[in-house]
């Protein structure tokens, strides 16, 4: 996804770091960054330092790769381990277990965890920031998922870019967004990477799924879901609690819905974002 933003022009303050196996990019639009600011982007940066080392299954010394390993109980492990566990069986309820973070055998919650922590972070450090009179948005985007927020009463919006999966560096949509978050999930970047818990196989039949809700621990759960319901399957979005998304299919088609209702047929154009 690619993220502008429209509204009067304003200063942007722009921090970036690489964690999560990405990079995460927080903006704040306002007046010139104070310490508040740096303050706050910083450590929203080190929260979500503190989650990776804690839930990588990358890293033998995180708190997940020693549960798998038999090496740490989770009553033992960092607190935030009970909060996602419980959060996943949630998860899991949620979906009618589409989404499993035991499907493997062992508790992985790499398909919850980014989303849940990104936006935990933002609501803790960002969103408090749009209080102060000289800033008018906040938002911080990991992997190309978004979580943002606008000022009260500030003529402020996000204008995302839905990324196009055939052609790198274009897009086929844009949606707009005051307040609330953008997720995208599927096997155009990284292949055929999630696992569908019922048979064990990679689903593989939704290239791009976009979802777009209020928060983004539930945009980046149902984004995951869409994939492995399948390209067919559109069942859950009257109950997942999301305002709208969209869904490409490896051979070209395209899905798309808003407030649970799926919405006609449409072709994209697509667009080249102007540099």
């Amino acid at each position: 996804m690619r993220a502008n933003a429209t509204g009067s022009q304003r200063r942007r303050t722009v921090r970036t770091r690489e964690l999560m196996g990405t990079v995460a990019s927080v903006h704040v639009i306002g007046e010139s960054p104070d310490a508040r600011v740096e303050s706050a982007i910083e450590a929203c940066l080190d929260e979500l330092d503190h989650v990776e080392s804690v839930f990588s299954p990358f890293r033998p010394e995180s708190d997940v790769s020693r549960i798998r390993a038999g090496m740490l109980s989770v009553d033992d492990a960092d607190p935030l381990v009970s909060v996602v566990v419980d959060a996943c069986a949630a998860a899991k309820d949620a979906t009618g277990g589409l989404f499993d973070a035991w499907h493997a055998g062992w508790f992985d919650p790499t398909c919850y965890v980014k989303g849940w922590a990104v936006e935990r972070a933002a609501r803790r450090w960002l969103e408090p920031l749009t209080e102060h009179p000289s800033v008018h948005a906040a938002g911080i985007g990991v992997g190309g998922d978004l979580q943002l927020f606008t000022a009260e009463g500030a003529d402020w919006l996000w204008e995302i870019g839905i990324a196009d999966p055939w052609h790198p560096g274009a897009v086929v949509a844009t949606v707009q967004v005051v307040s609330g978050a953008v997720a995208t999930s599927g096997t155009a970047e990284r292949g055929s990477h999630i696992l569908d818990p019922r048979s064990g196989a990679a689903a593989a039949s939704v290239l791009s799924a976009t979802v777009v809700a209020g928060s983004l621990e539930t945009a980046d759960l149902w984004a995951t879901i869409a994939v492995i319901a399948g390209f067919d399957d559109l069942s859950w979005i009257t109950t997942a609690g999301i305002r709208s998304g969209v869904l490409v299919a490896p051979d070209g088609r395209i899905r798309r819905w808003a407030d649970g209702v799926e919405l006609g047929p449409v072709t994209f154009t697509t667009v080249t974002p102007r540099s």
